[in-house]
């Protein structure tokens, strides 16, 4: 069993750093892009994966070597099954998600163009448990389906074309181009989904400077193949992170198992997996798709023109002015502690259902997930997951981090 190594990031410039952040800027060059997690995961099921086999014994490694491995890791092929839920503490996000939309723009319950789009789909992966069977060939080839007890919905690049489709509904979605995006973008979910879990580990690293202790925490057995485990912990109070443990394939370097434990303890709150894997080159029929017979296609510039259509889109336009003209986003704080301060224009107080700008179900919701409380700052409300909360005041300011309630209102007190 490897030994609790550490990676000398605890404020110190340790031999070899600039290297290692180098070799992390490579790696995320090098991430498959296969979005397969949306806010993934607490995967019961891979308890069994890890444990039933024994922790492996292998060579012993640093923290620093082990960056360093994980930066080299140029995996372009794999293909496998991913197990991922959620446990954030909010309520299912499943169909709520269209009452954030301006009532939902195609029509509430639709099972029309909508389901099948990608900006609507992979929010369902923000909660609950699911399995995915994923593949990727490089840059260019990715596939991603999300299996359902009696439904499947699949979402594939293939070079300029992007493809979705939902058998539930027999709605397709189609997407060309994407070279906007720029060198190593190509991919077929939406900006700003978490990805495999190699592109969760990269993230988690970006966080590795002064405020950070990264160790080996042994070794461990994931989908079959041998791997050590690399656990990254916050050295800063206040932050609701509590740990991160990323299974890092010992022979390829690939990261097979990311795992976040929050402060406040219990079980995993974001956990991605795989159960199976397998590293050779898909077949290329894998990533050819033909919209089934009697499918509804929808063009992704038709889903847009729809949605920015009729008089429910012009008032969700109207809604959401009042925030074009906020101000820069200043950052409180540093590292894992850091909090964001945004300003409404002229102190605006934020959308409710006062104002009739949120619908009924979607306040619902957020008065679910809401504190009240005050200070020097006045007045507002903190609105809490297992990971990220934030303070809305009623004067229009918003705190938000990965940070307490308590360090959140604080940053308020202290805010000039």
């Amino acid at each position: 069993m490897a030994p609790n190594d550490s990676a000398g990031t605890n404020g110190t410039t340790a031999p070899g750093t600039k290297g290692a952040v180098a070799g992390r800027r490579k790696a995320v060059r090098y991430i498959v892009p296969v979005a397969v997690a949306g806010v993934a995961a607490a995967t019961i099921g891979l308890v069994p994966a890890l444990a039933s086999s024994g922790d492996p014994d292998l060579p012993k490694i640093t923290a620093q070597e082990l960056i360093e491995k994980i930066a080299a890791s140029d995996t372009q092929q794999l293909s496998g099954t991913v197990k991922i839920s959620t446990d954030l503490g909010i309520p299912s996000m499943g169909g709520l998600a269209g009452s954030f939309l301006a009532n939902g723009a195609d029509g509430a319950g639709d099972k029309g163009s909508a389901s099948a789009d990608p900006q609507t789909r992979l929010t369902e992966l923000a909660s609950g448990t699911h399995t995915l069977r994923v593949a990727a060939d490089g840059p260019d080839k990715q596939r991603v389906s999300i299996l359902d007890n009696a439904s499947e919905y699949s979402l594939i690049h293939n070079g300029d074309q992007v493809w979705a489709y939902d058998s539930e509904s027999n709605a397709v979605y189609h997407a060309k181009g994407g070279a906007d995006r720029g060198e190593g973008e190509h991919r077929a979910a939406p900006d700003g989904v978490p990805t495999t879990p190699k592109a969760l580990a990269e993230q988690a690293l970006k966080a590795a400077d002064g405020t950070t202790s990264v160790t080996v925490g042994g070794t461990a057995q994931v989908a079959g193949r041998d791997a050590y485990r690399l656990v990254i912990k916050p050295e800063q109070s206040g932050s609701t992170i509590g740990s991160i443990t990323v299974a890092v394939d010992a022979e390829n370097g690939t990261p097979l198992k990311f795992t976040l434990q929050p402060s406040s303890g219990g079980k995993a709150a974001i956990d991605a997996g795989f159960t199976s894997v397998d590293f050779k080159k898909p077949d290329a029929s894998t990533f050819s798709f033909t919209p089934p017979k009697g499918a509804k296609v929808t063009e992704a510039g038709e889903a847009e023109g729809h949605a920015n259509a009729g008089a429910e889109a012009e008032k969700a336009k109207g809604d959401l002015s009042a925030l074009e003209g906020m101000n820069g986003m200043n950052v409180i704080g540093k590292g894992w502690s850091s909090i964001a301060e945004i300003k409404t224009p002229g102190g605006a107080a934020l959308p409710s259902k006062e104002s009739g700008d949120v619908p009924a179900e979607a306040q619902q919701f957020l008065d679910a997930l809401g504190d009240k409380v005050s200070g020097k700052f006045g007045s507002g409300t903190v609105f809490k997951t297992r990971l990220v909360n934030a303070l809305m005041t009623d004067d229009g300011r918003v705190y938000v981090g990965a940070v307490t309630k308590d360090a959140l209102v604080n940053a308020a007190n202290n805010a000039g």
